[in-house]
């Protein structure tokens, strides 16, 4: 009786290796990436196709109501709690940041924090005049127009400002913070690392 090949090892955990907890969960991570499609697709190819533009804008706005619910009633880095600075905080991270003194954080940095807001303010703005645009009381108005089309422009500038700023943190802290979007999951705190939701769940 032949005897039973030997079974193949099993591959050891690399206890060198850093240890990864799930930071986005799947709603921000779908709100991030529709609102992402949606904006650069209007912005772009679908600005002047009127019905497709407005529904777009529609899918955006809703996905923003759902974040703005989702923000006040999740856990853990999702929930604006967490993450949003006061003014102090904000500027202290940004001296820190200014000398290269700035700490790796798990979730948003006050720097990022503070972008999120000024995008969610701008998605708010452009959506709300895009929606007063197709009403007649508002038709043809031309503060309206102008402030969508302001709203829009800026809204461009802010959000070169966030991809720059997420590769420079990349670069700076050694992690794929787009990749971690799609993942959802990011290296562990350690050190003098912050996390601003200890409470939230991993996975």
């Amino acid at each position: 009786m032949a005897a039973a090949p030997p079974r193949a090892a099993m591959p050891t955990p690399d206890p060198a290796a850093p240890r990864r907890v799930r930071v986005w969960d799947p709603l921000v991570r779908a709100f991030h990436w529709t609102v992402a499609a949606g904006v650069i697709a209007n912005l772009t190819f679908l600005r002047e196709a009127k019905s497709t533009h407005i529904n777009v804008g529609y899918v955006v706005l809703a996905a923003l109501a759902v974040r703005l619910v989702w923000g006040v009633i999740a856990h853990g880095h999702a929930r604006f709690a967490s993450f949003v600075p006061g003014p102090s905080r904000f500027l202290a991270y940004v001296g820190a940041m200014l000398g290269r003194r700035e700490p790796r954080y798990l979730g948003h940095n006050p720097a990022g924090a503070a972008m999120i807001v000024l995008l969610l303010i701008l998605l708010a703005v452009i959506g709300a005049s895009g929606w007063m645009m197709g009403l007649d009381a508002f038709w043809g108005v031309a503060w309206v127009e102008e402030l969508h089309e302001t709203a829009a422009n800026v809204l461009i500038g802010a959000v070169a400002l966030h991809v720059i700023g997420a590769i420079a943190e990349s670069l700076r802290h050694h992690e794929n913070l787009p990749l971690a979007m799609i993942t959802g999951y990011k290296r562990a705190a350690s050190g003098t690392d912050s996390d601003n939701a200890p409470a939230s769940g991993r996975g």
